[in-house]
């Protein structure tokens, strides 16, 4: 631009061969011209030197050309610069996640980045076209059948019972062992354990009332508890609503003695095992359970089943695998209760009540039985025996895998289970979850044999057995293999009693699913109506009702025990209970009174279909590693009142919300480097993919042994480990300050503290770009 303006002002003009435009440097105008064979037409002769001025343009056109070529130059570097823009920014938008639900998140077929960029830069991938989400969504919504789901949970219709380790259960671990060998999946195998489960003796258990010296039976039920105490007991029969620690703590208030007693109640609210534990550390002897009439329907004459062990898998190898070939010590899980117990029906708990004499049933418990009494009266002598005759016996228990590999990351897998056995005929309990399970293989399987899915990432169906003792299969084999499964599975996903009703959605789920969930359900019509989603069913407030898992459920030693993403989810009916749940009347006819029965397995069906395609679908995990960050926000809110109560013990919460500051800006940086990063290197988005399923396991805490605290999981877990835990302890500085044991109090705050503080620096990823400063 300068030899442009300085050309029109009258600046000396610079000269040039015709093809050259190299500068004179030493001032003259002598040039060497070059010609080439089209200059004949300008009437030179090839090769002979012409006067050196006789082709010079004059010096106003001289520098107009020069002014062209710079122009030129410029808008070429821009031009260019665009292009490559436009292609980054294009492709970047391309491998991101299409966060509508509606774009075309991938542009080519997936391939192995485990193998060198070398060897595969150049390689075409055969095949059909690529299936983007939209598609992928509609193609497992067209191939879902509800009839193929009435056929499966039609091998419960004739059955009485699918006890673990038995004829029948064996016998349908068959059948689906044959039908994902017919789905053509890639790897099917069976996975054997060695337990000892306890069952019902040779004669049924009885419960009896003992007064002025005679026995009267008052029921011997069919049912039984597992891992219930043996023997006889004796004692007087108090009543304690739901059996919750609150129901404990207002009798207790009230001066009712609760020593040596038979604490009777209902069902519901908390699981069995924490009902047992509650009253044995209240003092009592025994336990019975009844269902009660007003949460469960048409139920007089029925007792359940269920266990009593505070935990899941096989508490005679707490933290180790029952494997046949390892030998273990005498040990067992700290669960296990040492009190009788054992359910009966409401109509022998009304003859019971009828006997006593004490204080009535508070109005607020709301009871179901007529004649509802808490106690006897301080004259009475009646008192209740209960005799439990449960054995112990060692079964081998099959679970039942079948695996569709992933093309890109085949270590990499989601995990879909259903339990397969019930103590009745189960249809609810287990057969909606096993027939979903089957559909979910089919299905999926045929999408990836003629539809041409290539997931990224491998899916697994498993069908797990002695689910009813406790999610004993599905823990075994967790323990069996947790040296690799945190790092390799990561979601779990499941689907046991997904259809108790029709009216009401029950959701159970980690934090970093709940972004996926929502999605999903968004995607997915209600079945119950002719027009909404499921979304539209539960709410923008939906989150605020996901309920907490607990032990009865099979996804809890995923969360709490392996640190692995779970979702749990069902229908059900709002403020009512599936009456005949764990019981003899579990069957197909009954759970076929449900409004809609198919259609809504068929929607329970699609949403687990959804979730599992989408993790193996994108590039990026689809789990919302920054929702931690909130629920560690809600922690510290809860935390922030009992700030100087803390520190008038000369402790500090500080650090802990210090931590929490860390974990929130190593969420940050990840965000920043999944943004920053080319999610077409795929030896990135594995790196960055690794750091994103490890946010759950690495709220499992290091400083405690998986053998003697098995749910190690600070928002989810068991133990004084806890966020929950050191909520309640801080409380209790305010209502009874003198129980607080301050060295307690100060190691949950440093455990939890440093937890969180790991899990930030964790996700950060390298450790030079960790620090131990808060």
């Amino acid at each position: 631009s300068h030899d442009c303006l300085s050309t029109q002002f009258g600046g000396e003009p610079m000269s040039y061969t015709r093809f050259s435009i190299a500068r004179q440097t030493d001032g003259d105008n002598s040039h060497v011209e070059m010609k080439l064979a089209a200059d004949d037409e300008e009437g030179g002769e090839i090769g002979r030197p012409e006067h050196l001025h006789a082709n010079m343009p004059p010096p106003w056109r001289r520098g107009k050309n020069r002014c062209f070529l710079v122009i030129a130059a410029v808008l070429l570097l821009l031009i260019g610069f665009l292009i490559g823009y436009l292609s980054y920014g294009g492709r970047m938008q391309k491998a991101s996640r299409c966060l509508d639900g509606s774009g075309k998140c991938e542009m080519t077929p997936t391939t192995s980045y485990l193998v060198d960029d070398d060897e595969t830069e150049e390689e075409e991938v055969p095949g059909p076209p690529v299936l983007y989400w939209p598609e992928l969504r509609t193609l497992l919504s067209d191939k879902l059948s509800a009839r193929r789901l009435e056929n499966n949970l039609r091998q419960r219709a004739s059955k009485h019972s699918f006890e673990a380790g038995q004829s029948e259960d064996e016998s349908i671990a068959s059948y689906i062992h044959d039908q994902f060998t017919s789905f053509l999946l890639d790897e099917v195998w069976n996975d054997e354990h060695y337990i000892k489960l306890q069952v019902k003796g040779s004669s049924n258990n009885k419960v009896s009332i003992l007064e002025n010296g005679e026995e009267e039976e008052l029921e011997s039920p069919d049912a039984y508890v597992a891992y219930s105490k043996s023997g006889s007991v004796v004692g007087k029969p108090v009543h304690v609503n739901y059996g919750l620690k609150d129901d404990f703590q207002k009798l207790q208030k009230q001066g009712v003695s609760l020593n040596e007693t038979i604490i009777i109640f209902r069902a519901g609210k908390i699981t069995l095992a924490e009902k047992v534990a509650n009253a044995e550390e209240a003092g009592a002897v025994g336990a019975l359970m009844y269902l009660d009439p007003s949460d469960y329907k048409m139920t007089d004459a029925l007792a359940p089943f269920g266990h009593a062990h505070l935990g899941t898998g096989d508490p005679f190898t707490p933290g180790f695998p029952s494997f046949n070939h390892t030998q273990f010590p005498p040990v067992e899980s700290s669960g296990l209760p040492h009190i009788a117990v054992q359910t009966i029906s409401s109509k022998a708990v009304g003859k019971l009540f009828r006997r006593m004499d004490g204080e009535n049933c508070l109005l607020e418990w709301n009871s179901g039985v007529l004649g509802c009494k808490v106690m006897l009266s301080s004259t009475s002598n009646m008192t209740v025996k209960l005799s439990v005759n449960n054995v112990m016996v060692d079964r081998k228990i099959l679970n039942i895998f079948g695996a569709i590999k992933g093309f890109e990351e085949p270590d990499r897998y989601v995990v879909i289970g259903a339990q397969r056995d019930s103590w009745g005929p189960g249809a609810a309990k287990a057969g909606v979850g096993t027939a979903i399970l089957l559909e979910l293989a089919y299905v999926i399987s045929d999408m990836v044999k003629h539809d041409g899915y290539k997931p990224r990432r491998s899916i697994i169906f498993a069908s797990w057995s002695a689910g009813e003792y406790g999610a004993v299969g599905a823990t075994e084999w967790l323990e069996g293999y947790s040296a690799t499964l945190h790092a390799k599975a990561f979601t779990y996903i499941n689907l046991d009693a997904a259809v108790l009703g029709f009216n009401h959605m029950k959701i159970s789920a980690s934090p970093l699913l709940y972004t996926l969930l929502e999605r999903t359900m968004k995607g997915v019509k209600d079945p119950t109506k002719d027009s909404g989603s499921l979304y539209d069913r539960v709410g923008s407030d939906w989150v605020k009702t996901v309920v907490p898992l607990g032990l009865d459920n099979a996804a809890f030693p995923f969360l709490a025990y392996s640190g692995i993403p779970v979702v749990s989810f069902g229908f059900c009916n709002k403020e009512e209970e599936y009456s005949f749940l764990g019981t003899t009347e579990d069957t197909v006819e009954n759970l076929k009174r449900t409004d809609k029965l198919y259609a809504l397995m068929r929607a329970a069906a699609e949403v687990a279909g959804q979730i599992a395609l989408r993790l193996t679908h994108d590039h990026e995990l689809f789990l919302d590693f920054e929702r931690y960050g909130e629920e560690l926000l809600a922690f510290q809110e809860k935390f922030l009142p009992y700030y100087q109560d803390v520190k008038a013990l000369g402790l500090t919460l500080n650090w802990l919300f210090f931590a929490r500051g860390d974990f929130q800006r190593a969420t940050d940086a990840l965000r920043r480097d999944i943004t920053n990063s080319d999610r077409e290197n795929r030896v990135i988005r594995r790196a960055l993919n690794d750091r994103i399923m490890k946010v759950e396991y690495d709220f499992l805490s290091p400083y405690l042994s998986p053998k003697d605290t098995p749910f190690r999981h600070i928002f989810f877990g068991k133990g004084s480990h806890t966020l929950q835990s050191l909520l309640e302890n801080l409380q209790l500085l305010r209502t009874s300050r003198d129980s607080v044991n301050v060295n307690m109090l100060k190691e949950q705050l440093a455990l939890v503290t440093w937890t969180i503080k790991g899990a930030a620096n964790a996700l950060v990823g390298d450790i030079w770009d960790t620090d131990n400063e808060f």
